[in-house]
């Protein structure tokens, strides 16, 4: 097998065979992204995790490729697999159902091609024009393109399509696609051009709803395809799978003791990992969307090799249709994709972050390295990893609701948080001379509907006030994020129930027990537990005071570090104690009066403590909608900065936060359903999610470094850098008429009345030049009708149902923006 896989190597990227005449055939680079429909290909995903390769295998079966072919590229993959020591994951994939992550190795698209090896059909590295086909272009993020019939039978108006003759290529746009399919409709046409012609073809563009506006580029469709002599149709929807579907897991057993496949449901949502038994091997079925098959390192080599058909035994008892999409992973090499839909996923002896380990079976032993806040906007990628964007010593102002509205905590209050109230804290720090804004919203445990619904509202007041800008971030009680904790210096204290506000009618309890967590002033927070001798841990530093006094308790695990931290956090919580009343206790020398006042000698867990498990977890990236009515979220896989788009409420996964990416052009809607949006991403979560999460809302352009940290090679500059689809356009020459992509109908104002001023009064006039009570951000809505008609060429409620990037566009020409 060695000289059959002589192109692996150890370098990222990726390889693509075809099955010819049963032999393993390296396709040449240029092909990559053009499959035939009568072939079977093999692909190599060659990844560094690390200091580690990670390995992906999919084989690719095209729709009229034979069964001999399709059981070759099956054989193939099991050789390389075990070629490649038994560590990749391998991918069955059917033509049409690719996965996310086959798809995502192809930014600019998949092209079908009719044909294949048996009809002659080669992969060609040279530059070649003896070509004519039509291509059905869809998808918004990663695009698939299909060979169909030349002729107008085969268009929609829904679609884009390429007719291709080799030195031209003909983009026609449906008059119901939207933006983003034309942009990348248009990028996989550059791509053709320059990839198979050398830059030496020629692209251009129809608008499907003014074709009247593009004689000489019609004049070439038609001179192909024929004079069109019926209407065309809206064609199918995309097909998508709603998020409650995909919410549902249950992992079967799969034996074949006695020659015949046993399988045997064993558990379903919440999975945890110790159910897999090294010696065995499982399916995992995805809400019937994909199957997973797991292959324990004991298990038999017959019944290992056996794995990928016998999933498609399992498919074929389960009715499930012939194209569902089969990942089979290895015990200890398992995919992010996998490992996501487990509550808890751990690897023996993994580091992550900075000095945090996690051995089973022994306390994991930490060398707790101090924070290097310099790093932070150096390398986005450590404040990513250590959820910091910088060491919290920016400006900070903190609120607390009351009687539904903001009232400013005292200064000297900073770090005090009670569980009856709701706050509001805004950190402001620098970027090259910039200033940056956090928006954390504390929302305590006892809090009431109304001061939870409050605190949401003041939020969106206070983001307004400083123009959208402000990153903000959601915290429960109890799952403060590290940067928040950094902000007060070590010195926070959340207390169990109460409030701070003047003339609170709740006496202070005469005994109060608080645990401190944290070994540096970055990470330390004291939070009351209830004053009882059980709440007690041996790992841990405890403040109990009294009216008395003040008694600082190490346990026997608890580091100088910590025991340090709590003297800091205990000068807090006893101030109002005579100076030199605070008392340390170690562990077993406790005075009688210590458990006098904890109600008596109770047992407490005393047991070494395991270090807090690092979870094993690749942040993922989704496209979030819910415009059909149901929840969808799309994974965009092998993520760059390009996968945001504008138009797209975005959800970044990096499972201990959740953030929410709004672009610009997102609409009204989305916008206002972000929240809702990401709650209902953890709650349908397989992987049994903790609603608490912590969410974090940016908008585009904002973008604090522990976000784009998670992107390689962010590029600040993209946004206004980046090429939309009139530029693109505009660079092939082909302006001859404005873009006209409608059909996102939006709701008409008509609540709010505008009184009418003449277009000179509005038209190219900056916001102090207009007349009185005129937002110079609806200045088109101050034209009368007839007005509005002449400048624009369209009515108010034509305009009104365009898509908001549309309207932007006409505003900025008719000087109205």
């Amino acid at each position: 097998m060695e000289h059959t896989f002589r192109a692996v190597t150890q370098k990222p990227g990726i390889i693509i065979w075809r099955i010819e005449k049963m032999e393993l055939v390296q396709v040449p680079e240029k092909s990559y992204g053009n499959f035939y429909e009568g072939d079977c290909y093999v692909l190599l995903s060659t990844r560094k995790l690390n200091t580690s390769l990670c390995y992906d295998i999919h084989y690719w079966i095209g729709s009229q490729s034979t069964q001999d072919e399709q059981g070759a590229a099956a054989v193939y993959t099991i050789h390389l697999d075990e070629f490649l020591g038994s560590s990749p994951v391998q991918h069955r994939e059917v033509q049409g159902h690719e996965s996310d992550t086959f798809r995502g190795y192809f930014k600019q698209g998949v092209i079908y091609k009719k044909g294949g090896v048996a009809s002659g059909m080669r992969h060609i590295e040279t530059n070649t024009y003896d070509v004519k086909r039509l291509l059905h272009v869809k998808g918004k993020k990663r695009v698939v393109a299909k060979e169909v019939e030349m002729s107008w039978k085969s268009f929609n108006l829904g679609d884009v399509f390429l007719l291709d003759i080799g030195k031209t290529i003909v983009q026609w746009n449906g008059p119901k696609c939207n933006k983003q399919e034309m942009l990348k409709a248009m990028l996989l046409a550059k791509d053709i051009r320059d990839r198979e012609r050398g830059g030496r073809a020629e692209i251009k563009v129809i608008e499907g709803d003014t074709e009247s506006n593009f004689p000489q580029n019609m004049e070439i469709l038609t001179s192909v395809l024929g004079q069109r002599t019926s209407n065309l149709t809206d064609g199918p929807p995309d097909e998508t799978v709603d998020q409650e579907q995909k919410g549902k897991v249950t992992l079967y057993h799969v034996s074949d003791a006695d020659g015949q496949m046993k399988v045997t449901e064993v558990a379903t949502r919440p999975l945890v990992q110790d159910v897999l038994n090294h010696d065995d091997c499982y399916f995992l079925d995805h809400g019937g969307t994909k199957i997973f098959v797991w292959k324990g390192k004991k298990a038999n080599k017959a019944e290992r090799q056996a794995a990928m058909s016998r999933a498609l035994e399992f498919i074929k008892a389960k009715n499930y249709p012939i194209t569902t999409n089969v990942e089979t992973v290895n015990d200890g090499a398992e995919s992010a994709l996998f490992k996501q839909l487990f509550q808890k996923w751990t690897v023996k002896g993994q580091t992550q972050g900075l000095g945090k380990v996690h051995t089973k079976g022994k306390v994991a032993h930490i060398a707790q390295e101090k924070f290097d806040a310099t790093l932070m906007h150096v390398m986005p990628e450590v404040a990513a990893q250590e959820r910091m964007v910088d060491n919290g010593s920016g400006q900070v102002e903190v609120w607390r609701i009351e009687n539904l509205e903001l009232v400013p905590v005292d200064p000297q209050w900073y770090g005090y948080f009670y569980g009856g109230d709701c706050y509001l804290i805004l950190y402001t720090y620098l970027v090259n001379n910039k200033k940056r804004y956090l928006l954390y919203i504390w929302q305590g445990r006892h809090a009431t509907q109304d001061e939870l619904a409050a605190s949401a509202f003041q939020a969106v007041t206070l983001d307004q006030k400083y123009d959208n800008e402000p990153v903000q971030v959601r915290i429960t009680m109890g799952k403060e994020p590290k940067h928040f904790m950094a902000i007060f210096k070590g010195k926070m204290v959340i207390f169990e129930g109460g409030t701070s506000r003047k003339g609170s009618s709740d006496p202070e309890p005469p005994i109060r027990l608080f645990q401190v967590h944290g070994f540096d002033s970055l990470n330390t927070k004291a939070i009351e537990v209830p004053a009882l001798a059980t709440s007690l841990n041996s790992n841990d530093v405890f403040l109990l005071k009294s009216q008395s006094g003040l008694y600082l308790w190490c346990g026997k695990g608890s580091s100088g570090d910590e025991r340090a931290m709590a003297k800091e956090v205990s000068s807090v919580i006893g101030q109002n104690l005579e100076r030199g009343s605070e008392e340390i206790v170690a562990e077993g020398q406790e005075p009688i009066e210590f458990w006098e006042l904890l109600g008596g000698k109770a047992p407490y867990a005393s047991g070494k403590r395991l270090q807090q498990m690092d979870l094993d977890h690749e942040p993922r990236l989704f496209e979030c909608s819910n415009k059909t009515g149901r929840f969808i979220v799309t994974e965009m896989t092998q993520f760059t900065q390009d996968d945001l788009c504008e138009d797209d409420v975005m959800l970044l996964d990096t499972w201990d936060q959740v953030f929410l990416w709004m672009g610009k052009l997102a609409n009204v809607t989305e916008h206002k359903e972000a929240l809702v949006t990401s709650r209902e991403y953890l709650h349908t979560h397989p992987g049994d999610r903790d609603p608490d999460t912590p969410i974090i809302l940016i908008r585009q352009g904002f973008e604090p470094p522990t976000f784009t940290g998670w992107f390689t090679a962010w590029d600040p500059s993209k946004w206004s850098e980046g090429k939309s689809y009139e530029e693109l356009k505009k660079e092939l020459g082909d302006v001859t008429s404005p873009v006209n992509v409608t059909h996102e109908q939006v709701t008409v104002e008509s609540e709010k009345t505008f009184q009418p001023f003449p277009p000179d009064a509005l038209v190219n006039k900056s916001a102090n030049e207009l007349p009185q009570y005129v937002d110079p951000t609806q200045k088109e809505k101050y034209l009368s009708d007839s007005d509005f008609n002449n400048i624009f060429g369209i009515t108010k409620d034509d305009f009104a149902s365009l898509p908001q990037w549309k309207k932007l566009k006409l505003k900025k020409e008719k000087g109205l923006f």
